[in-house]
């Protein structure tokens, strides 16, 4: 994972959003949650993703 996404997710922990601070599951609000669009093997319970992008 490259330095920029890292620093982008850690961010999104510190300010709380994102679902990244375990609290939920990414792929609920995720633009690609579904099977067509998003083949990572952590779907649909990721609580970490470079891909995910809010609906």
């Amino acid at each position: 994972m490259n330095p920029f996404v890292r620093f982008i997710m850690w961010l999104r922990r510190l300010i709380g959003g994102g679902g990244e601070d375990g609290s939920e599951f990414l792929c609920d609000t995720c633009l690609y949650d579904h099977g067509s669009a998003c083949t990572r093997p952590e779907r649909p319970n990721a609580r970490r993703c470079p891909d995910f992008r809010r609906r």
